[in-house]
């Protein structure tokens, strides 16, 4: 499984891409295949500051639920209020259409301490083998 080079990654499958000082926030595409077909996205209003580590909303999958946490901290600026009608988009284009959030960080170093793609395709051959 190949995942992108243009985003990081942390070990509870969320991926964070950086532009402009913004980093745009979303589950990664192994994450949807475990999941199965996404029907409910809940996400945070804006505004709202999150932790790193933090719990920021739910992902609703045929399959199951789960929770959805923050790569780094910052305050969310932008939600993507599509996925309400299409939620579908998160399995589509899970680095794509199917962004969640967007935030300014609170230390924009903390993106860098994020997993390269090599990394973590290292931890999803281990929690898949």
């Amino acid at each position: 499984m190949n995942f992108p080079e243009d985003v990081r990654y942390t070990r509870e499958h969320e991926w964070a891409r950086e532009q402009g000082g913004v980093i745009t926030v979303g589950i990664t595409g192994y994450a949807t295949e475990q999941l199965g077909d996404v029907v409910f996205v809940e996400l945070p209003d804006v505004g709202r500051t999150l932790a790193a580590g933090a719990t920021f909303g739910v992902v609703e999958a045929v399959k199951t639920v789960s929770d959805l946490y923050a790569p780094i901290a910052g305050e969310v600026v932008e939600v993507n209020g599509a996925l309400s009608d299409d939620p579908a988009a998160v399995n589509r284009e899970p680095y794509g259409a199917g962004w969640m959030l967007r935030l300014r960080p609170a230390d924009p170093k903390a993106f860098a301490g994020l997993l390269s793609s090599a990394d973590y395709a290292k931890v999803v051959e281990e929690q898949h083998g």
